[in-house]
C-alpha cells in the first residue's frame, strides 16, 4: 500500500485528502459511505488520504471507532493511494495506542499533530514524537504543525534535532508563515506539505512537495493541475488554477468549519448520504448549504 507518486521528495504523494467521517443518521460509523468516500477521493485524483484527521472529526471519535474506519478505508482503497492514520492526541499514552493500532492495520504513514490544549514545552513535544516513533517501527510519520489548534508551535530548534530521526519524514505545515517555512525548507530534510488550502499556492511555489486537502473533497483534479504547473514552472497557470479555486476554498473553509463544510459539499454531489457530524460540531446553515452549492455550480462539479 502507498501512493503511486510517493518519491523520496514527496513520500506520500503529491495530494493528500484529510477525509471526513461519515455517521449515520443516529450519529454512528457509516463504514459504507467510508468506503464510498473513500473510493471518490481516489478515483478524482487524491494520491493519499488521512483518515481520522481533524476533517476526520478525531476528537469525537473513539480508539476502536478508528481501528474500524481504518480497516474500511484500507480495504477500499488501500491498494490504490497512500494511507495515513491521524494519531495525534493530547495524551502521548492514548496516541501510541493508536499508532501501534494504525501499524497492525498496515498503514502507509501516520500524521501526529503536536498534542493540543495542554501547551507543552518542546521538550514534551519531542518526547511525544519520540514515543510514537518508537511505536510505529519503520512506519513513517508526518508531523502536523498548527499553533492555531495546538497553542504550540514546533520550534526551529526541534526540527534540527529531528533531523536525527529516520523515521521522521515529512510536515504538514499550518503554521501560515512562509517566512518560517523557507528557513525550515533550506535548513530540513522533512518534505514539506501544504497545510492550508487558501495558501496552497505559495507554500507550493516555496517549495512544498504536496498538499495535505480538504477543498480536494470536491476539487482534487484541480489542485493536482496546480501542483503540476508549479513543477513545470508555469506560475501563470497555477494563479488561473488558483483564481478559480477561491470560490470553492470560501465555501468550504471560510464560512464554518472545515469538517462541517466538506460534509455538506460532499453530501451535495450525492457521495454520501448526509452531512451529519458529532457534537460539538453542528450541521451545516442553510445559508452555508447554499453558498457551497453555488461554488460547486460555478465550478461545473454539480448540475
Amino acid at each position: 500500500m502507498t501512493s503511486p507518486l510517493a518519491t523520496e521528495a514527496a513520500p506520500f504523494g503529491r495530494l493528500l485528502t484529510a477525509m471526513a467521517t461519515p455517521f449515520t443518521t443516529d450519529g454512528e460509523l457509516d463504514l459504507d459511505a467510508a468506503a464510498a468516500l473513500a473510493t471518490h477521493l481516489v478515483d478524482n485524483g487524491s494520491d493519499g488520504l488521512v483518515v481520522s484527521g481533524t476533517t476526520g472529526e478525531s476528537p469525537t471519535t473513539t480508539g476502536a471507532e478508528d481501528g474500524r474506519l481504518l480497516a474500511a478505508v484500507i480495504e477500499a482503497v488501500g491498494d490504490r493511494a497512500a494511507i495515513l492514520a491521524g494519531v495525534g492526541t493530547n495524551d502521548t499514552r492514548h496516541t501510541v495506542e493508536l499508532a501501534e493500532q494504525a501499524v497492525r492495520a498496515g498503514v502507509d504513514g501516520l500524521l501526529l499533530v503536536s498534542p493540543y490544549y495542554s501547551k507543552p514545552p518542546q521538550s514534551g513535544l519531542l518526547a511525544n514524537i519520540d514515543a510514537v516513533a518508537a511505536a510505529g517501527g519503520d512506519t513513517p510519520i508526518m508531523l502536523y504543525d498548527i499553533v492555531g489548534r495546538t497553542g504550540v508551535e514546533i520550534s526551529e530548534a526541534t526540527y534540527a534535532e529531528l533531523e536525527s530521526r529516520p523515521t521522521v519524514v515529512a510536515v504538514k505545515d499550518a503554521s501560515a508563515d512562509l517566512v518560517r517555512g523557507a528557513r525550515l525548507r533550506a535548513n530540513s530534510s522533512l518534505a514539506l506539505y501544504a497545510g492550508d488550502d487558501a495558501l496552497a499556492l505559495p507554500w507550493l511555489a516555496l517549495g512544498a512537495v504536496g498538499v495535505v486537502s480538504v477543498v480536494s473533497h470536491v476539487a482534487a483534479a484541480r489542485i493536482k493541475a496546480m501542483i503540476e504547473a508549479v513543477d513545470a514552472g508555469d506560475l501563470a497557470r497555477a494563479r488561473d488554477i488558483d483564481n478559480e479555486l477561491l470560490p470553492l476554498i470560501h465555501a468550504i473553509m471560510g464560512q464554518t468549519q472545515g469538517a462541517i463544510a466538506a460534509k455538506a459539499a460532499v453530501a451535495e454531489l450525492g457521495v454520501i448520504p448526509h452531512a451529519g457530524v458529532r457534537l460539538p460540531l453542528t450541521p451545516a446553515t442553510d445559508e452555508q448549504v447554499q453558498v457551497i452549492r453555488a461554488a460547486l455550480k460555478d465550478a461545473d462539479l454539480l448540475a
